[in-house]
């Protein structure tokens, strides 16, 4: 049975972030120690799919050994994303050879997004980059991304078979597999070498 529906992680795949939200994690942590910030940001690049919310904890946590409430935990999460609503919205770290897949093929699909960014954040940034025309949901954390598949596969009229999910990295595949669909690696090797679905160009994708 041919894909109808694709999820799609955001961070990675549709925009290229990781270098501007390492700086977003120095900025809002910077009066702790470098070596704890500098773990975190090793952290933060080993595990892309997952929350800021999830990585503020597991800094304190984890990382200082120190506890932490929700609401600092918030507080610190909006920080980030102030500074992220500021250096996101340019254009040049848009990645062209996805977005020129999505812009051809947006009524051949039904597209989604599901990604472990802010979803307040999220819809601001697809605004601003003019990419909410293709999606037919935006939808980000604090929810965490293998409950936001599983809430819209409730949601889609197709059977699981009948839609993937286009990802960077294992967190995304963990979400797939956990739903019972389809993965399609993509912007990360290790996860071809694993050997999982990937996409090596979509200029080159014969079909999904």
């Amino acid at each position: 049975m041919s894909i109808k529906s694709i999820f799609w992680d955001f961070d990675g795949v549709i925009l290229d972030s990781m270098h501007i939200r390492d700086v977003g994690f120095i900025r809002i942590l910077s009066a702790f120690p470098h070596n704890a910030i500098d773990e975190l940001i090793r952290y933060h690049r080993e595990n892309g799919g997952l929350s800021r919310y999830h990585k503020i904890r597991y800094f304190f946590e984890q990382i200082l050994g120190e506890p932490i409430s929700e609401e600092e935990v918030n507080r610190y999460a909006d920080a980030f994303s102030n500074i992220m609503r500021e250096m996101l919205v340019d254009p040049a770290n848009l990645i062209q050879d996805a977005n020129l897949f999505i812009a051809k093929h947006y009524k051949d699909y039904e597209f989604h997004i599901v990604s472990g960014s802010d979803q307040n954040e999220l819809r601001f940034l697809c605004s601003k980059l003019n990419l909410s025309q293709y999606f037919k949901s935006i939808n980000g954390s604090p929810t965490v991304k293998n409950k936001l598949v599983a809430e819209l596969l409730g949601e889609v009229p197709y059977s699981i078979d009948e839609i993937c999910l286009i990802g960077d990295s294992q967190n995304d595949f963990d979400a797939a597999s956990l739903n019972g669909i389809s993965f399609w690696g993509y912007n990360n090797p290790s996860l071809k070498e694993k050997g999982y679905n990937y996409i090596e160009s979509f200029s080159e994708l014969k079909h999904i």
